[in-house]
């Protein structure tokens, strides 16, 4: 039966299935003149390649009279393999938040509205997840737009495929303080600094430009062990993350480090250059809509996080 895809027949039929994975079961389907004129296929090879999938019960439609033809039932993942789309695969965040929880859900969610798969793979640290990319290990990586907008100048390559807006990425970041009883951060104390951190890194040395602090080099994941134990005295660091409330928390002062934050709440897509074609036929039928709605969903607690 798969040798069949190798004829003319075959060839329509791989073009069709990759129409029909935008169309809901139930959904009446374009008419054969339709595919005909879009595709450029002979009627005569349409209706054989829409034979064909049904043939391979990768689809089933019915016949309506003067209604039209309807989709019945359809196999997405078996009309992706006869379209020829592999699943896209993306690097994101560990999912230690809410929000990532609920980013990780929407992109699966949404993809697979539009009869799509895709694979995600967690990873800390912004740089080693662009990497994934250049390496050839991912097609697409989820970072913030700051991070992008300081690593994409040395690689050419690679661009922001989507912003998805603000609050996507983080909700905010703040300065916190061991000490509740501080109110600001003063010369001599001890700040944490991740420098594979690009967002927590800039917003740190930024923010406090010209002051007499000594900055101690921590891996985030130790951030909070480091406050609550005081071995450090204040950390830069997103409000998403619940143990963070122990904590005095303090705003920006610094007008450039306010508005490098507000960068860094806002989640983007990084791609190749060269693959955005291709990346965005992958996309086809995909609702930003969807992965937004379902991010806010799960933050809510009216969705069970799914990736």
């Amino acid at each position: 039966m798969w040798e069949k895809l190798y004829s003319k027949n075959g060839l329509a039929a791989k073009h069709i299935a990759k129409e029909l994975l935008t169309i809901d079961e139930g959904n009446k389907i374009p008419r054969i003149t339709d595919f005909s004129i879009k595709l450029n296929f002979g009627r005569g090879t349409i209706q054989g390649g829409l034979k064909l999938l049904e043939s391979m019960n990768a689809i089933k439609i019915e016949g309506r009279g003067h209604l039209g033809t309807f989709l019945i039932k359809k196999d997405n993942k078996l009309l992706q393999e006869i379209a020829g789309i592999s699943p896209l695969i993306g690097s994101m965040p560990l999912p230690y938040t809410r929000k990532y929880e609920g980013l990780a859900t929407g992109l699966i969610n949404a993809f697979e509205s539009a009869g799509k798969k895709l694979y995600l793979t967690f990873m800390r640290g912004g740089m080693n997840r662009l990497e994934t990319i250049i390496k050839k290990k991912s097609d697409m990586a989820i970072v913030s737009k700051l991070t992008a907008h300081k690593v994409l100048p040395y690689y050419p390559n690679l661009k922001i495929f989507k912003e998805l807006g603000t609050g996507t990425y983080v909700s905010e970041h703040k300065i916190f303080l061991a000490d509740r009883h501080e109110n600001q951060i003063h010369d001599g104390m001890r700040v944490g600094v991740d420098l594979d951190s690009i967002d927590q890194r800039e917003l740190t040395y930024t923010e406090l430009s010209g002051k007499n602090v000594e900055f101690i080099k921590i891996n985030y994941m130790q951030l909070i062990e480091l406050l609550m134990k005081k071995q450090i005295d204040a950390a830069v660091w997103s409000t998403d993350e619940p143990r963070m409330r122990h904590f005095k928390v303090i705003d920006f002062q610094n007008p450039k480090a306010k508005q490098l934050s507000k960068m860094t709440s806002e989640a983007v897509i990084v791609i190749e250059s060269n693959r955005i074609q291709e990346i965005a036929e992958k996309w086809e039928g995909v609702d930003t809509e969807i992965i937004l709605k379902t991010q806010q969903e799960v933050e809510k607690g009216e969705r069970i996080p799914s990736y």
